[in-house]
């Protein structure tokens, strides 16, 4: 491999606004000195969404591309189609298998829809769950990262109220050594880690909830007591504010929104979702298809460029972590 990782960057739901952020990123200048990127889509695809927003690029000199032609003539742009969901699942499935061949050091990905997606058959509720079947990872860990700031989510795709039912000891201890390993493996020898807290004032000792007295604070004492240097449960109004700042290498948000929330106030457009955990880097924009201005090119790709360039930042830092 070059100096330059290489990314595999897949075009999404080719019905979204995927293919349309992948051509802006591309020219972006920073994305270029980042990283060599192959495409993973297909090509008339492409070339509309190059039409759409008035990007030019020239495969196989701004970027190599892996033209699966596996759109049929007519999709509609901002529907919901099987076909849409076939080709989005198989433009995954081919950057894995890049990906494990050597071939790409990474993967990041443009947003695909998990109702196309199941239309064409994939019984996945989303990348991270595919990605997890296609290598063989029955858990990956889904990191934030935005401006130095990184989150891990003990849960995700759950309601509140179930989310809050799987905040146990157990869970919490299982996913500690999990996160601090991952650190680990982007340079940080040993990292600090909060534990956000789940009542309000981590609970004011029993008043406001138990969950914290009874389940995150022995969590976290008995992580301490093997060797890992973890914090809390830190109250969630103080916790992403002291790690931006430099107090903790990473926190563990406990639910879904109580993370996303704290990241994108920060800066939607720069947030970056990461997937450790994998035989390789992956990365992704943190929205979602936005059918509504499919085709418009109205589109931000500001995300997109994140991912790419985050992705390759990432691969350097597990490059030099492993010398």
């Amino acid at each position: 491999m070059s100096d330059r990782p290489t990314v595999a960057v897949t075009i999404g739901d080719p019905a979204g606004i995927g293919p349309e952020i992948v051509v802006r990123a591309l020219v972006e200048e920073p994305v270029r000195r980042a990283a060599s990127v192959v495409v993973v889509g297909d090509r008339g695809i492409l070339e509309r969404a190059m039409e759409v927003t008035g990007v030019r690029l020239r495969f196989g000199e701004d970027a190599g591309l892996i033209d699966l032609g596996n759109v049929p003539a007519g999709l509609r742009w901002g529907a919901i189609q099987p076909e849409a969901g076939r080709a989005a699942g198989q433009y995954v499935e081919r950057a894995v298998h890049e990906a494990q061949a050597g071939r790409v050091d990474a993967i990041a990905t443009a947003p695909l829809n998990k109702e196309a997606l199941w239309a064409a058959g994939y019984p996945h509720p989303g990348h991270t769950e595919l990605l997890g079947a296609l290598t063989g990872v029955a858990d990956p860990l889904t990191m934030f990262q935005v401006r130095g700031l990184r989150i891990f989510f003990l849960t995700r795709h759950l309601s509140l109220r179930e989310a809050i039912a799987r905040i146990t000891r157990a869970r919490i201890l299982e996913m500690l050594p999990r996160i601090a390993a991952e650190l680990a493996r982007l340079g940080f020898a040993r990292p600090r880690i909060a534990v956000a807290a789940l009542n309000p004032h981590a609970g004011e000792g029993g008043a406001l909830g138990m969950e914290d007295r009874e389940e995150i604070a022995p969590a976290v004492a008995e992580a301490r007591e093997r060797g890992l240097d973890v914090s809390g449960p830190v109250p969630a109004d103080s916790v992403f504010a002291q790690a931006l700042e430099g107090r903790y290498d990473g926190v563990l948000s406990l639910f879904h929104d109580q993370g996303h929330i704290a990241a994108k106030t920060l800066d939607f457009h720069g947030t970056v979702s990461v997937t450790l955990g994998l035989p390789f880097i992956r990365t992704s924009v943190d929205h979602g298809t936005a059918f509504d201005i499919a085709g418009q090119g109205l589109a931000r790709a500001d995300s997109m460029t994140a991912a790419i360039i985050a992705a390759a930042d990432l691969v350097r830092r597990t490059r030099l972590a492993a010398r």
